[in-house]
């Protein structure tokens, strides 16, 4: 019974824990005491009585007798032995033994125990996704060329030997026609009164803190001391002494007690070299002792440990650091000061082995560190301070004060841009926070993120997806979260080139977390994202709704970025087999006479796109001359080149089929002096359009060279959309135009290893089959064998594949209508 009740009371740590105690012992822990019996596992805060007299042995160490009342400050960690405290009758504060005390205030949620205050609460956010990174990602998404750049006509069109028939628009969910046109006629008026170049909003009601915020605080001193200044005389060193002499803290001296000191940047900005600063401040310190001014004193000590300590010389950063102790006397005033002094000093003593006073100065380091509100990290080896004291909190079997070093520890490793070194500890805390069965938060979310971005930076994205997908499902996202979990998706997306459908649903949440007033002046970007992205994935007619919402979100946007955005429009008209309302809405805009030159030539290619397809042959072939005329006058190669190309494709869609190769090879000719990575999409679409006109009416094998210099251009840029198209094209080329049984198979395997990275299952299943057969064809059936099996086990997983997918929202995402929930 006696073994039994023990091992209740002691019960080893849970598996979960375990990894924080394979942290190497040092022999020289042995002074704080041994090991950590389990305790109250509970943090506090507030008042405690004194349960016994207490007499300090230092002017740090608080004196009191029993029943006094003494307010913690922050807050009192259990497993380590003192906290930091305020005597309720005289106002003295200092250092007392958490065993003399009973605490009246435990902290019963874990989250009260993580965050001492709202700042650190911030943390998760804070620097992580700004305003510019915002703007960029939104012109990332929403950005088109559509605007800028002439439109190819697609291949298939151009294909067509039969001259086309008027289109007949499917039914969709968009807007009427007559109820978008209105709608443009009234943009259109608006138009008329706005500014040519529009002022963007100072601020889209985002977090302003950018990915490389500034160290420095805004609160500057307001001198700067030049190297040839009479430093050892305090009237020339005045400012700079009465400004260190400060009884408590300011936000300026954030700069100088942090680990990189940028305040020594903007304060002593002439000076090169660290070894002459060194010299200079020690002057300044002799300067400050002899007119006693202790707290200056205690700040230059402090700066000069810290330059010693930098450079490796520890014995002389130890005996700064103790003076800097000693003119404290005591005193809490500066409580930030106090936490970088103890900090440096005992990861000084801990390297020199120092065992008498480590037993003295680490156990109240770890006080100060773990229960001192948003503190400042003033050395790298606080690190190893905030492991020693998790690895107690392990041993007392304290959750609270194990998250709170976790969340610590994550937050010391980022700030020291260590963000891998961060990622265990970012771990444990969410597992620490599941498992307590706290309710859930909003600085959940953030850290999900964080977690996520950390995945993003080890290459494993789809760790980063999951994470994005729960910080989702956690609380209602802001605004930064949203476009955050955007901007992960975008960089982890399997394919670079492409928009993945997931990013519907922070779109979505960004829309709905916007605030009236500065947050509206991203309805415009956003529903352009979301335009743009039904629009990729072939669901045009939800992305014309969108785009018509970004009109009149953009109604005040300027006259550009309404021609631009009506333009879009358009061209989503055409694409949905609506070309008769995409001509109207481009009439109007000529009509409105709002479009610059180069918007002419963009819509002068457009209007003869959509004249084509509506059967105007001759109309499309004027237009298109306009469009190409202004292209030349601009001097911009490019829409040249994609001008030639229309025109080509029009004189095949006519029956002119010499005239058709002569503009596409001059098309070729200009694509091929242009830069990849601007044109190399539609690069490969007139070398397809050119190789499949050459097969047809020959030389054959000049086409299949013009298919192999656009798998070779897809391959380059890195497009497997394109170089998928390029593939099928050799593919019936070997089997149809020029038969080869080998190559054939050759390029049905590589068109099977794009399938697969293009993720359509049905052309995988179809390609197993067709290349079972190509090898049953050869006679090689051993060879088929492989690939019989692959087929059988491909159609025996398909339903569960399906149900898979369908539950990842990627299939059913962009059908038409559907609108994305979580």
């Amino acid at each position: 019974p006696t073994r039994a009740s023990s091992s209740k009371k002691q019960r080893p740590p849970s598996s979960g824990s375990r990894w924080a105690l394979r942290i190497p012992q040092d022999p020289i822990d042995d002074a704080m005491g041994g090991p950590v019996m389990p305790g109250n596992p509970l943090m506090a805060v507030g008042l405690a009585s004194a349960l016994a007299d207490f007499q300090g042995s230092g002017p740090e160490e608080m004196t009191f007798r029993g029943g006094d009342l003494i307010e913690i400050l922050g807050a009192q960690v259990p497993s380590l032995p003192w906290c930091v405290g305020r005597h309720a009758a005289s106002g003295r504060v200092g250092f007392v033994r958490s065993s003399l005390i009973s605490m009246q205030g435990p902290v019963s949620e874990l989250e009260s125990a993580i965050f001492l205050n709202e700042e650190e609460k911030s943390f998760f956010s804070e620097g992580c996704f700004s305003e510019e990174d915002a703007r960029q990602l939104l012109r990332r998404m929403s950005g088109t060329d559509v605007c800028s750049v002439y439109s190819l006509d697609s291949v298939e069109e151009a294909e067509t030997e039969q001259p086309q028939e008027k289109e007949i628009p499917p039914p969709c969910l968009s807007p009427e026609p007559q109820e978008t046109l209105q709608k443009v006629k009234n943009v259109l008026e608006q138009c008329k009164t706005c500014p040519g170049c529009p002022q963007e909003p100072a601020s889209w009601g985002l977090c302003a803190a950018s990915s490389d915020v500034s160290l420095q605080d805004p609160e500057e001193p307001s001198f700067c001391l030049e190297a040839e200044d009479d430093w050892e005389d305090p009237e020339a060193l005045s400012s700079l002494l009465l400004f260190l002499n400060a009884p408590g803290y300011k936000a300026s001296f954030r700069g100088l007690y942090d680990v990189a000191l940028p305040w020594l940047s903007s304060v002593f900005r002439s000076f090169s070299d660290e070894e002459e600063l060194t010299g200079r401040l020690a002057q300044a310190r002799g300067a400050a002792k002899k007119a006693g001014l202790l707290m200056a004193l205690a700040r230059l000590c402090f700066l000069l440990g810290r330059l010693c300590s930098r450079r490796l010389k520890l014995s002389q950063a130890r005996v700064y650091f103790e003076e800097a102790l000693g003119a404290l006397e005591g005193s809490f005033g500066d409580l930030f000061l106090v936490v970088a002094v103890y900090a440096n000093l005992a990861s000084i003593y801990r390297k020199q082995k120092n065992r008498e006073k480590c037993a003295q100065v680490v156990p109240k380091a770890m006080a100060l560190l773990l229960g001192t509100p948003d503190h400042i990290c003033s050395t790298e080896a606080e690190g190893e301070l905030l492991q020693l004291a998790l690895r107690r909190a392990v041993g007392g079997q304290s959750l609270q004060a194990e998250a709170r070093a976790c969340f610590l520890l994550a937050r010391h490793h980022v700030h020291l841009k260590q963000p891998e070194e961060a990622l265990p500890f970012l771990e444990r805390l969410l597992l620490l926070h599941r498992d307590s069965g706290a309710p859930e938060a909003a600085w959940l979310s953030d850290c999900y993120l964080l977690l996520a971005d950390i995945y993003s930076r080890k290459c494993l994205p789809h760790l980063v997806l999951s994470c994005v997908k729960v910080a989702s499902l956690r609380t209602r996202g802001s605004l930064a979260g949203s476009l955050r979990s955007v901007n992960l998706v975008l960089q982890n997306a399997p394919q670079p080139h492409s928009l993945p459908a997931q990013t519907s649903h922070y779109l979505r949440q960004a829309l709905a977390s916007l605030t009236p007033g500065t947050g509206q002046a991203l309805c415009g970007p956003l529903y352009t994202s979301l335009a743009q992205l039904y629009s990729h994935h072939g669901c045009h007619g939800p992305a014309i709704t969108f785009m018509t919402q970004a009109v009149e979100a953009s109604a005040i946007a300027g006259v550009r970025a309404i021609v631009d955005h009506l333009v879009a429009l358009a061209w989503l008209h055409v694409l949905h087999g609506q070309s008769p309302v995409a001509l109207d809405i481009l009439q109007s805009v000529r009509d409105a006479v709002v479009a610059s030159e180069d918007q002419e030539g963009v819509i002068a290619n457009m209007v003869a796109v959509a004249l084509k397809r509506t059967g105007r042959t001759r109309q499309a072939a004027e237009s298109y001359y306009r469009a190409l005329r202004v292209a030349r006058d601009l001097g911009q190669q490019r829409n040249q080149a994609v001008g030639l190309a229309n025109f080509g494709a029009l004189c095949l869609h006519a029956g002119a089929s010499r005239l058709a190769q002569h503009y596409l090879l001059e098309a070729v000719r200009l694509f091929s002096r242009l830069p990849l990575g601007e044109c190399g999409r539609d690069f490969t679409h007139v070398l397809l359009q050119l190789g499949h006109l050459c097969t047809r009416q020959g030389p054959a094998q000049q086409g299949k060279g013009y298919y192999e210099w656009a798998l070779l251009v897809a391959v380059e840029m890195g497009h497997v959309e394109s170089q998928l198209r390029a593939v099928q094209r050799l593919c019936h080329f070997y089997s149809a135009v020029m038969p080869s049984e080998a190559q054939c198979v050759i390029y049905h395997e590589l068109q099977l290893s794009l399938a697969c990275k293009v993720a359509d299952k049905v052309l995988e299943g179809q390609l197993l089959e067709t290349i079972s057969q190509l090898y049953l064809s050869l006679g090689t059936e051993r060879s088929s064998q492989p690939q019989q099996k692959q087929l059988h086990a491909f159609w025996a997983v398909l339903p569960t594949w399906w149900l898979l997918s369908s539950d990842l929202c990627l299939p059913r995402v962009f059908t038409p209508g559907l609108h994305l929930s979580p």
